[in-house]
């Protein structure tokens, strides 16, 4: 009777604290910079993670709709050049029909350093901007704010306040056609410490579950694994598809897993159509993709994405280690995809990098092309998180990769966490931060780069004006292609090296 009371209270003062918000014009940032934040103090991974982590998605949104040519609305940790680790949840968007910015918006002031408290974004179909304002664990507030106005960042109301008993974390939103929001995120608790839950809306603006956990129709618990899970998501139609691995312990996790669902979470399902029952909770449940503990491998996922086919592939590293000064062992990428023909998961290796937290975008494109662009090459920081920034090229569904152009060289700092814009266009593909990957705190500047690596551009760190152009930050280098020869000149002679470079389509 007390924890139903207790629930009650919760519920009501979320309903107060959201009904009585008036519309707000957030104030602008003097430019763009990211959040520099180190965990452990900076020992367990560091940088600028103004775009981390990879449970928290989607931060980007292409709206052809809006305006002439389109705008990218893209959400991130941001931070000012005094105070570049003080967190403030920030939004602005590329305007495709001009090539510039907007100055960015600061929705809140989370006060604190941690990133993952950053925030993910969704747009609903009348072109209403949404933003989930995370809490890491229940010390903060969880917060929803939506635009006043279709395609604008210039108003905003709070339309959810959610105090640390009944928070969000992780936010993954949504917006399936037809059907309304699915909110997938985590609740940390004891017993598993973090627990997957998932919210509905068909309007983002009344829930269809109570906040309150435990209480009369509470949010359902998608997963309760021992020690907890964590997950990443993708949607396709009407399908949310979700990919999530199981912890063993604090830092480590293994297994990889995957459900989905059609109906805004009312049934759930394996890829091969095995009806699942919710929570999860058994290891070995029929969800299981591939038993990585048995391996002694663990496992950090990156992306769910979906083939023309609407089959899902999943992109994620294994390691065998989870120390992070261990600079001798590789981290190991690989796609895994289901085949319906043969009820399998085809679990293919793709490529290698330094660190467990190097992550990348993914992509499978129309033409049937895989395109992986993530911090691969080693970068300044070698065996820290991020590095420069890489594409990888497959066209044959993950069998074979090749790395087809460097986007970063040269730099101060690593680069990291790439992410991409939901129906990303391809002058604004992919967009991230970089920053000191030790521990040590720098100021994090942003980039982000078309879909032909033509050019990466820096967003600008300064703006007086509502609008800027961005700069030309880095010309990609296109490495070698197979079956080509050039010659390079050494000294006073030639060395005959196995490959060409690239021609780089100039950026319309």
């Amino acid at each position: 009777m007390i924890k139903h009371c207790v629930a009650a209270l919760v519920l009501i003062s979320v309903i107060a604290a959201s009904a009585a918000a008036a519309p707000f014009v957030p104030p602008q940032a003097d430019g763009f910079v990211g959040l520099w934040y180190g965990y452990t103090n900076g020992e367990y991974y560091a940088g600028g993670l103004g775009t981390f982590p990879q449970q928290i998605h989607p931060m980007a949104y292409y709206a052809a709709d809006a305006g002439e040519g389109g705008r990218t609305f893209f959400v991130y940790g941001g931070a000012t050049q005094a105070s570049p680790t003080n967190l403030l949840t920030t939004i602005s968007y590329y305007d495709h029909a001009t090539g510039q910015v907007a100055r960015p918006r600061i929705l809140n002031n989370k006060g604190t350093n941690d990133g993952h408290d950053n925030p993910s974004m969704m747009l609903d179909d009348d072109g209403y901007v949404y933003v989930f304002s995370n809490a890491h664990g229940t010390l903060r507030n969880s917060y929803v704010y939506r635009g006043t106005r279709p395609y604008s960042i210039d108003e905003f109301e709070t339309v959810l306040t959610l105090p640390g008993s009944a928070n969000f974390s992780y936010s993954q939103p949504w917006y399936v056609p037809e059907q309304g929001f699915m909110l997938l995120h985590t609740f940390y608790q004891s017993n598993p410490a973090r627990r997957l839950y998932f919210n509905t809306s068909a309007d983002g603006l009344n829930w269809k579950y109570n906040w309150a956990v435990g209480g009369a129709n509470s949010r359902p618990s998608l997963a309760a694994m021992p020690n907890g899970n964590y997950q990443v998501s993708g949607m396709r139609g009407q399908t949310v598809g979700t990919a999530f691995n199981t912890s063993v312990d604090n830092d480590r996790r293994t297994n990889l897993y995957y459900v989905e669902t059609s109906d805004l979470g009312n049934t759930w399902k394996t890829a091969g159509g095995v009806a699942v029952n919710t929570p999860m909770t058994d290891p070995g449940c029929a969800a299981l993709v591939h038993d990585y503990q048995a391996e002694g491998l663990f496992v950090f996922l990156k992306e769910v994405r979906f083939d023309s086919a609407g089959q899902p592939v999943l992109l994620y590293l294994t390691s065998s280690t989870v120390d992070t000064n261990d600079l001798s062992t590789p981290r190991t990428w690989h796609t895994a995809r289901f085949d319906p023909a043969s009820d399998q998961w085809i679990i293919r290796r793709a490529f290698e990098s330094d660190n467990n937290y190097d992550h990348g975008t993914f992509y499978i494109e129309d033409d049937g092309t895989w395109r992986i662009i993530a911090p691969t090459n080693a970068g300044p920081q070698a065996g820290k998180t991020g590095g420069d920034m890489a594409v990888w090229i497959s066209d044959d569904q993950g069998a074979n990769w090749e790395k087809t152009s460097l986007l970063t060289h040269d730099g101060q700092y690593n680069n990291t966490y790439a992410r991409q814009p939901v129906n990303a266009d391809d002058d604004f593909y992919a967009f991230w931060a970089d920053g000191d990957a030790s521990p040590k705190v720098s100021l994090s500047t942003l980039y982000f780069t078309d879909k032909d690596g033509t050019g990466v551009w820096r967003l600008p760190t300064t703006m007086s004006g509502d609008f800027a152009t961005p700069e030309l930050a880095y010309t990609p280098v296109a490495l070698p292609e197979p079956g080509t020869v050039c010659l390079l000149a050494v000294g006073g002679g030639m060395m005959l090296i196995g490959l060409s470079a690239k021609h780089l389509r100039p950026r319309k």
